[in-house]
């Protein structure tokens, strides 16, 4: 069992119109740095993209109405990094939440730099959805 950390971020935005906003895979280059670096072309089912520590293969959970904005990134030696992803009510505004899993053999200080790369991007997300 791997550890777990749940990011949030609260968006000035109901739900469902951040979900429609940013669900499709297209809009995650726009507030998610570590893949806008270079588009993301579809391949099949998955998307390929450079990642910061090369090329990369993204599955997304399909559109949905509960918010859920699931990916699994293949690193592309074996590894398949699991990103649970939510986008939930909080009265007329929304919460985005990111679990964040510490992968096996992950320091405490790259477990860190990956919680406040995480945060990063969420407030980029945040910037995008409320028009700043």
């Amino acid at each position: 069992m791997l550890e777990a950390k749940v990011i949030t971020c609260s968006v000035r935005r109901t739900a469902r119109e951040l979900y429609e906003m940013i669900w499709m895979p297209e809009t995650f280059p726009k507030w998610a740095s570590g893949l806008s670096n270079a588009p993301l072309k579809r391949e099949g089912a998955a998307w390929s993209a450079q990642g910061p520590e090369g090329p990369i293969r993204i599955t997304f959970s399909e559109h949905n109405r509960f918010g859920v904005m699931d990916h699994w990134v293949d690193l592309g030696d074996g590894r398949v990094v699991y990103v649970p992803m939510r986008v939930i009510a909080n009265g007329e505004g929304s919460e985005v939440m990111l679990t964040l899993f510490r992968q096996p053999d992950m320091s405490d200080e790259k477990l860190a730099e990956d919680e406040a790369w995480v945060r990063r991007d969420l407030a980029s997300l945040k910037r995008l959805a409320e028009g700043a």
